[in-house]
């Protein structure tokens, strides 16, 4: 087989591969002969129909596959071993001549190939990043503390209602007389969270409200803006109530407040597991220590976004084969079509640029990644997971299968071999630039991120 190759812009290459008979003849009579082994054909035996007959019958489909898989390996052996680095697949070129294989060899194929720029890129200890600590400061732990005590707090009866109290009662549709409608509307024990009522008129007709209470209330008034909430109070589907405009009265039959849980021994065991903190001070100290490790993550990736803006800015726009990639976007999204490439190309452009300079990192940095990496990157996923529920004392068998499972998942895997590329190149990173290390609240750092 032939193959040439031509690049003149550096970033719109042709590839030209000529087939020979020879280059597939010997696959062709193999595949040919397997063929005739397995054929169960009428009048003959298996394995005993004449070759001639077997060629007849099959030889064209079998030598279109061949020459397709043949294609398909010369192509990607020559990107590979000349260094080629292709973006995408390689597509048909429209400089492509009708090949009729029903004709004698040789088949010329030509196919249009979209080569990433040339370009280098390099991070010393001249180049200076910023880096953000976050601080734990007091504010910090007490929003902690409220936050543990609100998880592991209780609802109690009371008698009046007060607001953020959730009532439970009965309710009935009335007639515009203001009696119980007969046939009309009835739910025993709805439950209704007066606070998040919309509409202040309606909201005020619960104020001071004592158990036993009868208020008469319109739904619909109350939440104009969204049938949903009527429909779940009422147990009725969303199209029912479009049209409803009836008062309701609502029997109040029980009335709960919750109460967050005291800072004490039991509210220490619960956070962090029994006896692992012996006082407030203890508490406070492990919460730190926690938020710590939570907000050393996020500036970290503070900073490897940093990174990325720092050189792409140093790198600049780079030319790229704009026709050839919006065709190989278009064939990868057939479905949605041109406007959707000319909508979302820049976009891609960026991130491509972004994972050309990712790829010179990794290399300059000698970075490679362990199953072991990608297990802890789960893991720390997990935990990560965990703690927003406000469950940090969760056992390391627990966080072991947890993240097993979810690697059993190829749409997890992926990301955690991302996410395990940038924690390694992020350590990697911080250690040849210079770090302008400044201090930031968590407000304060939130901002910049939304920024």
């Amino acid at each position: 087989m032939k193959i040439s190759f031509e690049n003149p812009d550096k970033v719109n290459g042709l590839l030209t591969l000529t087939v020979e008979e020879a280059d597939y003849k010997e696959n062709v009579e193999k595949t040919l002969k397997n063929y005739r082994k397995k054929a169960n054909i009428p009048g003959f035996r298996p394995g005993m129909a004449p070759m001639g007959m077997i060629k007849r019958q099959f030889e064209p489909t079998v030598k279109v596959d061949e020459i397709n898989k043949l294609l398909g390996e010369e192509l990607y052996k020559y990107v590979k071993d000349n260094n080629i680095q292709m973006l995408g697949e390689p597509l048909p070129s429209d400089k492509q001549v009708p090949v009729d294989l029903e004709k004698e060899a040789p088949y010329t194929f030509v196919f249009d190939i979209a080569v990433a720029p040339e370009f280098k890129v390099e991070l010393t200890d001249k180049d200076k990043i910023d880096f953000y600590t976050i601080t734990v400061d007091d504010e910090l732990i007490d929003k902690q503390v409220d936050m543990f005590a609100s998880r592991a707090g209780h609802y109690d009866k009371v008698e009046e209602y007060q607001e953020k109290d959730m009532l439970k009662g009965d309710i009935r549709e009335l007639d515009e007389n203001g009696s119980t409608k007969e046939g009309g509307i009835t739910v025993e024990g709805a439950v209704l969270m007066p606070d998040y009522i919309k509409v202040e008129d309606q909201k005020k007709l619960f104020e001071g409200a004592k158990l036993g209470d009868i208020i008469t209330f319109n739904p619909k008034k109350a939440y104009p803006e969204s049938d949903v909430e009527v429909s779940s109070l009422l147990k009725m589907k969303k199209e029912e109530v479009a049209d409803l405009t009836s008062d309701f009265s609502f029997q109040i039959t029980e009335i709960s407040r919750y109460t967050k849980a005291e800072v004490n021994q039991e509210l220490f065991d619960q956070v962090f597991g029994k006896d692992a903190v012996k006082d407030e001070k203890e508490f406070r100290e492990k919460i730190a220590e926690g938020l710590k490790k939570q907000l050393d993550v996020d500036s970290d990736y503070k900073f490897f976004l940093d990174v990325r803006k720092y050189l792409e800015d140093k790198v600049g726009a780079l030319t790229y084969p704009d026709a050839l990639l919006k065709r190989i976007m278009l064939n990868n999204n057939k479905d949605k079509g041109e406007e959707y490439v000319e909508k979302n190309y820049e976009a891609s452009v960026k991130e491509l640029t972004w994972h050309l300079i990712k790829e010179q990192l990794v290399s300059a940095n000698g970075i490679k990644i362990e199953d072991n990496d990608i297990k802890e990157t789960a893991k720390e996923a997990a935990r990560a997971q965990f703690a927003q529920y406000g469950m940090n004392n969760i056992p390391e068998e627990y966080i072991e299968n947890y993240a097993t499972d979810m690697l059993k998942k190829k749409e997890y895997t992926d990301s955690f071999i991302d996410r395990s590329i940038d924690r390694k190149l992020t350590e990697a990173l911080k250690k040849v630039v210079k770090l302008d290390e400044k201090t930031a609240t968590l407000d304060e750092f939130n901002k910049m991120m939304e920024a």
